[in-house]
């Protein structure tokens, strides 16, 4: 990754357009070059700022899709070590991996599901008090039960 200013298409990106292309605030770039998840940056000779090179723009937008889907640093720490070696191996451990948080994220779901569910039984239970609706009222509170029971 050398340092270029030139106006080409693999042309380093500064911090600003680098958040920009890649949906991550400046923070989370420094942070996620601090803790070494994309290598340390180049530097404009000039004005010592960061400069993205084609490979870690392309890291970060990786790294951005990743953390769009709730993945953890630690599992994208382990995604990227695994692309490296590009052989079958490589590529069962992360179907394996991702697997595995879909896993987590369908569980989440789950949870959310049975939140809601309660959430909308208490509204119609005080909405029902509201209209003066005791068949109503009686029906919110069975599925409010219901809903406390799976949490």
């Amino acid at each position: 990754m050398g340092t270029t200013t030139s106006r080409a298409p693999g042309r380093a990106l500064t911090m600003q357009e680098a958040a920009r292309r890649t949906g991550l605030s400046q923070s989370t770039l420094r942070y996620y070059e601090q803790i070494g998840l994309v290598p340390p940056v180049d530097r404009d000779p000039d004005s010592g700022h960061r400069r993205f090179g084609p490979r870690a723009v392309e890291t970060l937008e990786a790294l951005s899709c990743l953390r769009g889907a709730g993945v953890p640093i630690d599992e994208m720490r382990r995604y990227l070590a695994l692309l490296e070696p590009g052989d079958v191996a490589a590529a069962a451990e992360e179907a394996a991996l991702f697997a595995a948080h879909a896993d987590r994220v369908e569980a989440e779901i789950a949870r959310m599901t049975v939140r809601l569910e309660y959430l909308r039984a208490k509204t119609d239970l005080w909405q029902s008090r509201v209209d003066g609706d005791a068949d109503a009222e009686r029906r919110a509170t069975q599925r409010t039960v219901a809903a406390m029971e799976q949490m």
